[in-house]
């Protein structure tokens, strides 16, 4: 029997005490021995629930405690999380994680420590949720290069610019109502703004490239701009808008960013809608491969954090190599990136029509105060150049 520990009995939490008790024969079956939760830490009192008996206040009881294999964090922040994980390792028990902000900042650090001390850290659901997506990457895709990953990584900002679409209803009552159903939090800041996702894609870029990609580097660009006026130009354009999260190498070169983006049928993320999350990814052997699911919620998430416990409970004190080095990645100048823009622009405002070389030029019947274009693909710089000075624009978006 191995004992296990989980920090935190919030959403992830129950879900991962629930998982295990729930699937525990299967889960027997694949780790080859009994799985237990000695300790659930936690600062509130559960009366009456079923991990009740186990409930402690105090970390250093787990930590201290030798019969502890494996440390379950999934309390979320980076403090006290990086603290509590950092020394359980130390003391030679193996952690697996959901919390994308502690891996995003810390992870370098802490796979080398599990690496040194013939320990695992995994954290399989820090990057969509219940998707197995890291895994394969480490595992499944290592015989190829892998060029380019673009994901939709928040469900909430996906909830939000599927429904805005759906039902043309503005930015802000669609948020309200993703609040409404737990979808986004009372401050949306770290979804809406493209905080979540950028950490996500710079794990996942890091994993890719072997050096620590960081996330605070990354161009990122939230959906608080995006209107429903907007969506009715992609509609006419055949297009959907979404929030993504993009890293890909040329030629050594490494472009990360996360912006929202017109996208049409011929993309694979393109009929990715509500909260679901999806992952694609281009190798030189493979080709594209699509990763698709739940990217949040509580069953979903713990079944990718019991994956990892399992893993662990099979090499115990036995480490799985995960090449990401504290090396920084270099990104490059994001004025160098390409893409083609949806500019929308005041009627008034003539001279856009003949300032880029246009694929497209649009109008709406119900908004004849202002048109659209659609650029020839060019760089950020180039396309900076052209709008320099220029006053009447409303919107811009990228279009893939």
């Amino acid at each position: 029997m191995i004992n296990i520990a989980v920090l935190g009995y919030g959403t992830i939490g129950s879900g991962v005490v629930e998982a295990l008790d729930t699937n525990q024969e299967v889960i027997k079956d694949h780790a080859g021995q009994e799985i237990n939760v000695k300790y659930v830490l936690d600062l509130r009192d559960f009366p009456g629930s079923p991990i009740e008996s186990k409930l402690v206040h105090d970390y250093n009881v787990i930590v201290n405690d030798p019969e502890v294999d494996i440390v379950v964090e999934v309390m979320g922040g980076t403090h006290p999380a990086y603290e509590f994980v950092k020394e359980a390792l130390e003391k030679g028990k193996s952690v697996c994680t959901s919390n994308k902000a502690l891996v995003a900042e810390f992870g370098p650090e802490l796979i080398a420590l599990a690496r040194e001390k013939s320990l695992n850290f995994l954290f399989e659901a820090s990057v969509g949720g219940g998707i197995p997506i890291i895994r394969p990457i480490l595992r499944s895709l290592n015989v190829d290069t892998i060029h380019h990953i673009t994901g939709i990584l928040n469900g909430t900002t996906n909830f939000i610019l599927t429904k805005m679409y759906e039902e043309g209803s503005t930015y802000e009552e669609t948020l309200k109502e993703a609040q409404a159903l737990g979808y986004a939090e009372a401050d949306p800041t770290a979804d809406v703004d493209g905080f979540d996702a950028a950490r996500k894609i710079a794990i996942l870029s890091s994993l890719i490239y072997g050096k620590n990609v960081d996330f605070n580097e990354i161009t990122t660009e939230g959906i608080r701009n995006i209107t429903d006026v907007d969506m009715k130009y992609a509609k006419a354009l055949g297009k959907k808008i979404k929030l993504l999260g993009i890293t890909y190498n040329i030629d050594g070169k490494i472009y990360s960013e996360v912006a929202p983006h017109m996208i049409d049928k011929k993309h694979m993320l393109y009929m990715v809608d509500d909260v679901m999350n999806g992952i694609e990814t281009h190798g030189n052997l493979l080709g594209d491969t699509m990763f698709y699911g739940a990217g949040a919620g509580k069953l979903p998430t713990a079944s990718a954090v019991v994956s990892d416990i399992i893993d662990e409970v099979k090499h115990l004190h036995v480490n799985i190599p995960i090449k990401w080095d504290a090396e920084p990645a270099v990104l490059e100048d994001h004025s160098t990136h390409w893409s083609k823009f949806f500019v929308r622009v005041d009627s008034e405002c003539e001279e856009m029509k003949t300032a880029f070389k246009i694929e497209q030029l649009l109008t709406l019947e119900d908004h004849p105060d202002e048109y659209a274009i659609v650029t020839e693909e060019m760089t950020f710089a180039e396309f900076d150049a052209g709008i320099k000075g220029r006053e009447h624009i409303r919107n811009i978006i990228q279009v893939k």
